[in-house]
Parts: C-alpha cells; structure tokens; sequence
C-alpha cells in the first residue's frame, strides 16, 4: 500500500496537468490568426508582423492615419551596470521598432547605426542609474522610451512611431 500511494498521486497530479493544459490551450483558430499576421521577409530572416487590417489611430507626419509594421532588431543588446568599479549586474533587452510598412527594409539596412546609437542611450540609461533598484517602473521606462524614439527618429526620420521594449531582464552578479 505504501507503494502504491506515491504512484496514484503521480497519476493524480499528471492527470491534473494534463487536463489544466487542454483547458488553457489557445484555440485553433486563434492560433491560425497569430500565424497569419507573423511573417518572415523573404531573404532577411528577420522576422515582421504584417500591416494591421484597419489602420491606426496614430498620423505618420502627414495628416492621415496609417498602417503600422513593426521591425524586430536581431539581436538583444547586453548592458553592463557598473557598481563599485565591477559590473554589478547586466541588463538584457529586445527592442522592435513600429514604423510604416514601408519602412521595415530601411530599419534592416540602418541595423548597425540603429544598434550603436541605442547602445549608446543604454548605456547612458545605465550610467544614470536607470537600471538600479526598481528597473520597471513606470517613469524609468518612460524615459528610456524617449531616449530611444528620438534616438530612432535621428535615424530614420518621421517613418518611426515607436520603439518597443518587447525584453527585459536584469541578472545581477
């Protein structure tokens, strides 16, 4: 009977499990929405999500609304926190850019310029003391959201809407 307990309670608790999975499991037909609005540009292997079927109530700098496209950077950017003359932590972070759709090749080719500038607002961020403490808050990010946005716009001009913070983590030493 002793044994025979643990192995009902492992059944029990997979059952549970696997019973909890099928309950929260997106739909099909939800999953094929996702699937149709996320694409991989031909060639580039950056990954996009495709124009919104209505447009946005944002102005791209001329007067009418517009449809938005969104550029994931490849790679994350790493940022070195510095406390006590050794890094005391490194702060990881994904950014995407939401621009109009015509945009999203100019953002590939400008990668390089796009990732030096924004590391340069980081690690601004991180000389200041933005990513100490209570890293998330909302008027921290808020700031680096800026920083970031006019930073992108020096470079690419009116075709940026804004710059997703998608990532962020904080490991410390």
């Amino acid at each position: 009977m002793k044994k025979l307990l643990p192995i009902l309670l492992a059944l029990l608790g997979t059952g549970a499990g696997v019973g909890a999975g099928i309950l929260l499991a997106p739909g099909q037909e939800q999953g094929a929405a996702e699937a149709e609005h996320s694409a991989t540009e031909p060639g580039t292997g950056h990954e996009t999500t495709g124009s919104h079927a209505a447009p946005e109530s944002h102005d791209d700098g001329h007067g009418t609304p517009a449809e938005t496209a969104f550029a994931k950077l490849s790679n994350q950017f790493i940022v070195p926190v510095v406390g006590a003359d050794r890094i005391s932590s490194l702060v990881v972070i994904s950014i995407s850019l939401e621009v109009v759709p015509a945009a999203t090749e100019t953002v590939y080719e400008r990668e390089p310029k796009l990732r030096d500038s924004f590391l340069r607002v980081l690690f601004d961020h991180a000389n200041i003391g933005g990513f100490e403490g209570n890293f998330t808050e909302s008027h921290r990010m808020d700031l680096l959201g800026r920083a970031l946005l006019e930073t992108a716009r020096s470079i690419l001009g009116g075709d940026v809407i804004d710059v997703l913070i998608t990532e962020i983590a904080r490991q410390d030493a």
